[in-house]
């Protein structure tokens, strides 16, 4: 199944607690924290995360884009968060291998994170304890850049590695998510999207949720990523109509990221 996570950065600060009621159908909460010196930007910190944990009911999946996030995983635990990420680049080995243990010890979901300038094969001394990757299909930093297609390879990569080493792992993609591009990653192999400003800057934010849904692969994510079987789909919503060709597309096996993108 594939899971939607809109970005808060994308939100309206100043009105966050409607903004995130307004994303209630996603699946998870992708909260971005900045330090200014990983990234050249600042965004929020462990008392925002606190802030909003009684907010909403999903479950909080807060990306840290910060120098050795091993000082700060267990305050970002306590304050609420039900996924950590950390960034392989941001540390030692031996400081990421800690930050992962004292995630476990918090009982809060393990994940590491690829910069585009990262390798897939970073991942392998921690791919085995891993609930999730995250590949970043942009440079962190900033909001609303533009996908990076050269990603593409890594994410592939990514999923080869997860299959061989970790199955249960779920894999996030997260940098330029939209309806054009969310099918190039599910068919390269993510489960997991999120999305900013496709979500907070559409008009309808429950239709773009589920527009991101249905183009990322929805019922026939199994038959893109895995070659499983393909599930009936439930008719499309309204506005989504080029879907029945895409389907058809993947029932007869032409499942090439470029043609499911002429289709949309």
């Amino acid at each position: 199944m594939i899971k939607i996570a809109p970005s808060i950065l994308s939100a309206d600060f100043a009105n966050l607690e409607r903004d995130i009621h307004r994303v209630s159908s996603a699946d998870w909460l992708h909260v971005d924290v900045m330090d200014g010196l990983f990234v050249p930007n600042i965004t929020i910190g462990i008392p925002v995360v606190k802030s909003i944990r009684p907010t909403t009911a999903l479950p909080l999946d807060v990306h840290l884009m910060i120098e050795k996030p091993v000082r700060y995983i267990e305050a970002f635990a306590k304050a609420g968060a039900d996924l950590l990420s950390v960034h392989l680049e941001a540390d030692h080995p031996t400081g990421i291998a800690e930050a992962l243990r004292r995630m476990e010890a918090c009982k809060v979901k393990k994940a590491v994170a690829l910069r585009p300038i990262t390798k897939a094969e970073a991942i392998l001394p921690y791919l085995p304890e891993l609930d999730l990757v995250l590949v970043m299909t942009v440079e962190p930093g900033f909001g609303g850049q533009a996908f990076m297609e050269s990603q593409l390879d890594t994410i592939r990569q990514v999923r080869a590695l997860i299959e061989k080493y970790n199955p249960a792992c779920e894999l996030e993609v997260d940098g330029g998510i939209a309806p054009k591009t969310a099918p190039l990653v599910v068919e390269a192999g993510a489960n997991v999207l999120v999305a900013g400003s496709a979500v907070y800057g559409a008009e309808d934010i429950p239709a773009a949720i589920q527009a991101l849904r249905v183009y990322g692969g929805g019922s026939f994510h199994d038959s893109l990523v895995r070659g499983g079987p393909i599930l009936r789909p439930a008719p499309d919503p309204p506005g989504l109509r080029p879907l029945r060709a895409a389907r058809q597309l993947v029932r007869s096996g032409g499942t090439r990221a470029p043609d499911l993108l002429r289709l949309l």
